[in-house]
Parts: C-alpha cells; structure tokens; sequence
C-alpha cells in the first residue's frame, strides 16, 4: 500500500499496521490491539499506569480531563480507580476514537463523560476540573500555546496537569528524520515534535510550574514498553560511564542518579525522544 501524507485517517493507518506481518508486539505495546477492552484492561494493570495513579493518586470523586483520549484506554482506568473522567476525543472512530470510549463506558458502567467538539476553547467551565491527563498529546495540538492556556483556565488552583510521552525534537532536521523514521507518518501525516524549550515555555507563560520534567530514561512514563526493572538497569549503566567509570561506586548517593540522568537525557539528540511533564497551577 502506499500513499502520501494526510491521504488516509488516523483509523485507516492503524488498521493498516495492524494487517502488516512482524508488528504483533508493537501493536500490543501501542494499545491498538482488538477488541479494545482486552487493551483497556491491560494499561489499567501495567506500570505506566501505576505510576501515572502514584503521581495523581485515587480519584475520590475529583474530575479530571482525560485530552485526546484516543481509545479511552487512560479514561477507563482513571475511571476504575475513583476518578470523574471528561474524556475529549475528535476522533468518532470505534477503534481509536471516542466510540471506542463509548464502548469501555458502558461495559464497565464507568464514570466518563465523551466530548468531542473541537475548537479554540475548551467546553469546559473556568476552574472546573482536579486535574488533566494527556497521554501522547501536547506534539499534536496545533498551538501549543493556546493549549497551555486552556488547559490553566480549567484547572483549579492547585491543580496539576500531567501530560506523558510527548516527543522532542531540537531543530528542523530531528524532526524531518524524525517523521521519516515513524510507521504511520508517511500514511496520514499527523506526527510531530516540539523542542523542549517549546513546551516548557509554553507552560510557564500559560502560568504554570514546571513542577517535574523527566526524559527517555528518567521515568517509565518514557521508557515504556520496557519494564522498570529494565529502566533501572539502563540508569545504573549510565550513571557508571560518569567520572571515567567511577561513577559506578557512586550510584546509592544521594542526588547522583538523578543528575547523572537528567544531564544524559539532556544532551541526548535522538529524534523524538520522549518527554513527560508534571506541571502545577498555583
């Protein structure tokens, strides 16, 4: 099959990886298996998740925007675990879309309202949610900026907006190989990356905190779909290249892991490497 960028919909294109021979595992890692139920229940159970609810904690009743919401793997299991879900999906697909949200909600009798209009603003009330998730998101949005601001408008002071696995890329050139390298890209044209400046500036003029910012090997919201046993064995090998290889007699002390990690990802130039972002409305 072949075809130029934006030919197809987002839907065609993972139904088409889907039919390629050799992406089984990547297909499980992506959440875009069938039926999307057996993929829902898979997220909710895994380590990202646990430690998306370690950051966000048990919902309790608090409402939190669930923004590109995709499939509603993420609504269904903030859903189980306490949380009032407004899960914002465009998309109409019964795949990856907000039909498929639809499908989760009334299975499971889920605390989840779908919305899918789209445009400028937000259709939500100012200071009306507990918090906002965005999974694979902020690289998409076509003003980042505006975004940003939405999503400050309806946050309640105090808040926080947790926003996972966005890729970077520095300059012109990451992000053409960038896309070059994608699946999907050269099928419906829809990815994209930001420099990381982009996104932390957006941020703090939209009158956020950056409260936390970790990259491809800081979290397991980046290095999925390894494991975090997995993560950890790739942190020590690199905090033990430090300092001439001394650095592997320094990896218990306190503060070192965390800056021999953030000075590494920091000067990694790998095209669209991952990025989370923890970020608070005063």
């Amino acid at each position: 099959m072949s075809a130029t960028p934006q030919s197809i919909s987002w839907e065609e294109a993972v139904r088409w990886y889907r039919a390629q021979p050799g992406n089984d595992a990547a297909i499980r890692d992506n959440y875009f298996d069938l039926p999307v139920s057996d993929a829902a229940e898979r997220y909710a159970a895994g380590e990202e998740f646990a430690e998306i609810l370690r950051l966000l904690g048990p919902g309790h009743g608090r409402r939190v925007l669930d923004l590109g919401a995709g499939n509603g793997i993420a609504s269904y299991a903030l859903a189980r675990n306490g949380w009032r879900v407004a899960a914002f999906e465009p998309d109409p697909s019964a795949e990856v879309g907000a039909c498929a949200i639809e499908a989760l909600k009334a299975a499971g009798r889920l605390s989840v309202e779908i919305f899918t209009e789209l445009g400028p603003r937000l259709p939500f009330a100012d200071a009306s949610f507990d918090a906002v998730f965005a999974r694979q998101v902020l690289h998409h949005v076509p003003d980042l900026g505006q975004t940003m601001r939405e999503l400050f408008r309806i946050l309640r002071p105090g808040a926080r907006a947790l926003a996972i696995r966005d890729h970077v890329a520095s300059d012109a050139r990451e992000l053409a190989l960038f896309r070059a390298q994608h699946p999907l890209h050269h099928l419906y044209g829809g990815e994209n990356a930001h420099p990381l400046e982009s996104y932390l500036g957006a941020a703090k003029a939209a009158g956020f905190i950056a409260d936390e910012v970790w990259g491809p090997i800081e979290s397991i919201l980046n290095f999925f779909p390894g494991t975090e046993t997995a993560r950890q064995a790739r942190a020590r090998a690199v905090c033990a290249r430090r300092f001439l290889g001394l650095g592997r007699f320094l990896p218990d002390t306190p503060g070192f892991a965390a800056a021999s990690l953030r000075r590494f990802t920091r000067r990694d130039r790998t095209p669209g490497r991952i990025f989370s972002f923890l970020l608070l409305k005063p």
